[in-house]
């Protein structure tokens, strides 16, 4: 019983599309951020290196703190199905700029696509779990969390492995370009098939002061 739920659950429209674009974003934000501590590590002094990292992580963590309550905002005020998708469109745009910033050995250039992908993330978040009780029945939505939840550790473990073996003999943006590249343009193209859920406050006046 059990298995058949769980099944149906990942075999329907109205979640899988959700689980797979959380699924590659997460994947391809921890394959940036390791590949990006790598590259520091492999360049720098271990002093200068030390503290970089820790910027790296600052950086892609800030925006969940700065922006988190505005994506709750867009994802009442538009329909989420349709911010996801343009999320997910931008999203290429970072990934580009990241697989500019490994061909030039770039740090600067690669902490901003972090920054970015922290951005997209943050904005992403509220309507992840938003979107669920659109389309859910109550009594499906602890199994779908739980499946968001567990897509978003094993995209977060499976990335930082990732990003360690593209590592382990030089970064190179021929290994880095097309994976980062595919991962962003599937997460587009699996956002695309995202139900429209409407919008929950069409009239909300989206607050600057967020």
């Amino acid at each position: 019983m059990e298995l058949a739920m769980n099944t149906h659950l990942m075999m329907s429209r109205r979640f899988a599309p959700l689980f797979w674009t959380q699924f590659l974003s997460a994947f391809n934000d921890n394959f940036l951020k390791n590949t990006l501590v790598f590259l520091i590590l492999f360049t720098l002094a271990a002093d200068q290196a030390a503290s970089l990292v820790t910027l790296a992580g600052a950086i892609f963590m800030a925006p969940f703190l700065l922006l988190s309550a505005l994506g709750g905002e867009i994802a009442d005020r538009f329909d989420k199905a349709f911010v996801a998708r343009r999320l997910k469109f931008v999203e290429i745009g970072a990934a580009l700029l990241a697989v500019i910033g490994i061909a030039l050995s770039s740090i600067p250039v690669l902490l901003t696509a972090l920054f970015l992908f922290g951005v997209i993330s943050a904005l992403f978040g509220p309507i992840k779990y938003g979107i669920l009780p659109d389309h859910l029945e109550r009594k499906e939505l602890p199994r779908a969390n739980a499946w968001i939840e567990s897509a978003t550790f094993a995209a977060i473990l499976g990335g930082t492995i990732a990003g360690g073996v593209v590592s382990a003999d030089g970064i190179g943006v021929a290994v880095f370009g097309p994976i980062m590249m595919a991962l962003a343009v599937g997460c587009w193209l699996v956002s695309r098939y995202i139900p429209a859920t409407g919008a929950a406050a069409p009239n909300l006046v989206i607050d600057k002061n967020v």
